[in-house]
């Protein structure tokens, strides 16, 4: 029994797809391929490393921006951390026997219990007959590099007086 040839086969299936496909839905083989205007794109518009370029330039600018967004929130941080220490000792140097160094100690002592948020920091109260004044100033800790935010909390408060019954 003879065997059929190979080259004969693959023209009879070729003439059955011809027959059986429309002339517009035609299977291209996939043994040649069109190249038609391929090196001009490559010549006029040359994207190789673009993608590289943009990760180079976006990527420092990206985490510059999480450093901002975390050095505001440290320097929130510190901010309520001196405006404590001010109300301390301001609380403790408006009483009827307090004393401006009192209210300095205990806001010192505030501060240094609260942490490291700080990383300057510096305590003036002035105690008059009616007022009190307490200045909390200093700057946040840096976790961007060169960026020294500063704080400056003042309080005022009247000084308490042992009122006289009639």
């Amino acid at each position: 029994m003879p065997r059929d040839n190979p080259q004969r086969t693959f023209a009879l299936r070729r003439r059955a797809v011809r027959l059986l496909v429309p002339p517009t839905r035609r299977i291209v083989p996939t043994t040649h391929r069109h190249r038609r205007g391929g090196r001009r794109r490559r010549r006029l518009g040359r994207d190789d490393g673009a993608g590289t370029v943009e990760l180079v330039i976006a990527t420092p600018l990206l985490l510059l921006l999480l450093l901002l967004v975390v050095q505001f929130a440290v320097w929130a941080h510190a901010t309520h951390q001196a405006q404590a220490a001010a109300n301390q000792a301001l609380q403790s140097a408006r009483t009827y026997q307090g004393s401006a160094g009192r209210g300095e100690a205990d806001g010192q002592a505030l501060l240094a219990q609260a942490g490291a948020t700080l990383a300057t920091s510096g305590i003036t109260v002035q105690r008059g007959a009616d007022t009190v004044t307490v200045t909390v100033t200093g700057t946040a800790m840096t976790v961007v590099p060169f960026l020294h935010p500063p704080i400056r909390v003042v309080m005022t408060g009247p000084t308490e007086r042992l009122a006289r019954t009639p």
